[in-house]
């Protein structure tokens, strides 16, 4: 694998454990990589138009910190090491670089991604075929618990990617149910737990590209990379030392997604005391709630990035001065809300990754007012209700009756 260091420098494996172990220190700097290239916008990846199709489908409007440094040398085919947090937007960084690289005319495995638990297998088995819908990706997730002879199956019939649990993943393997002939990527994520299992050596061909992916990676997990992997592309993440204090958090479960929006009137003449934003996931969402609203005598304003940016000056410019006192809009514009009299922020959809939750409700409280959020849940959102609680350590308790009193 090509490496992406300066020309004529030596790979020297003592000072790349002593770098990595001083920037998983408290007083390293926020990334270090090797690749210098960071871009702020999806458009400026140079992704296939089908893959930026599917990932704005997910809902994401911009690259998180990794996403932003680690999907283009990936898609490049160089070795990478990243390191972030739980939360901001691994996985789709590497099944974004997978996407993009696969050859879709020979159905064959060609990826392979290893996870620690079924779980987590089967929920990037789910980014992997969300991301990748209009590319006509072929993707199964290999797990215990399953039949064995469903996945020879699916198996025989041919994927592109295979996402799996080590156990599983090996006994396909053993059995030659999954051939590693043609597999030219494989991605080991929270990799810390499987890095001394050998699995590299026994299995897999010399000639492929490995990524490894973990919220946490010790030093003689290092020791291991090194072994298998071709002068990776390093990058960290530091946690984000930012604070929800001063912002009092709700849910409201909804139940269903249909019962949303009739739980947003009931609460608009709440919204309407005060200066509020409504954050839905997609922009077609932004417009159809908008529409919505103001077919039931509400009156909001919009926003989103498929607006031209004079229109959206306009619309932030009136939000400011507060002549529009509720916004609808997506995470896109999350960070460029700064507006003092923001103290309530609704999140009609949770954001597709606890990083964003942040970026949105720190807008309620902030220059040290305080603020409300409010989160609508519906009885799939339980998973990532528990993300974010855990991510920030804070509990979002149920929303009282008397919610007018607290704004």
């Amino acid at each position: 694998m090509a490496g992406a260091v300066a020309e004529g420098s030596q790979y020297d494996t003592r000072q790349f454990d002593t770098k990595m172990n001083e920037l998983l220190s408290e007083e390293g700097n926020e990334f270090f990589t090797s690749y210098e290239e960071s871009f702020q916008s999806f458009d400026k990846m140079g992704l296939q138009e089908n893959l930026l199709r599917g990932i704005y489908a997910y809902g994401f409007e911009r690259p998180s910190a990794i996403q932003q440094r680690g999907i283009v040398p990936f898609c490049k085919g160089l070795d990478v090491i990243q390191q972030a947090q739980s939360g901001t937007g691994k996985t789709a960084t590497f099944c974004s670089g997978i996407l993009q690289q696969l050859s879709y005319e020979l159905v064959q495995c060609q990826a392979l991604v290893l996870a620690p638990t079924r779980e987590l297998a089967q929920q990037i088995e789910k980014v992997m075929r969300a991301l990748g819908d209009y590319l006509g990706v072929r993707v199964h997730a290999c797990v215990g618990g399953t039949s064995v002879r469903e996945d020879q199956r699916i198996l025989s019939a041919g994927v592109h990617v295979v996402v799996g649990t080590p156990g599983r993943v090996f006994d396909m393997l053993r059995r030659q149910s999954l051939r590693s002939d043609n597999i030219k990527m494989f991605v080991l994520d929270e990799a810390d737990e499987m890095l001394s299992r050998g699995f590299k050596d026994q299995h897999l061909p010399p000639k492929i590209q490995v990524g490894v992916f973990s919220a946490t990676m010790p030093p003689e997990a290092l020791e291991i990379t090194r072994k298998f992997m071709s002068k990776p592309v390093r990058i960290l993440v530091k946690r984000d030392e930012l604070t929800l204090e001063g912002i009092k958090q709700f849910h409201v479960n909804v139940g269903k997604e249909d019962y949303k929006l009739d739980t947003l009137c009931d609460l608009y003449e709440t919204l309407a005391i005060t200066q509020s934003v409504i954050f839905v996931n997609t922009r077609r969402k932004v417009d159809w709630l908008t529409d919505q609203m103001r077919s039931r005598d509400h009156t909001v304003s919009a926003t989103h990035g498929d607006m031209e940016q004079n229109a959206r000056d306009i619309i932030m410019r009136e939000f400011r001065s507060g002549s529009s006192r509720v916004l609808i809009t997506t995470d896109l514009l999350a960070r460029g809300i700064d507006v003092q009299q923001v103290s309530l922020v609704i999140n009609y959809d949770l954001p597709t990754q606890p990083e964003n939750y942040l970026h949105r409700i720190g807008r309620g409280g902030r220059f040290g007012r305080k603020g409300v959020a409010i989160n609508f849940l519906t009885n799939e959102d339980d998973k990532m209700l528990g993300d974010i609680q855990r991510f920030y350590n804070v509990v979002i308790e149920e929303l009282p009756a008397n919610v007018g009193d607290l704004i």
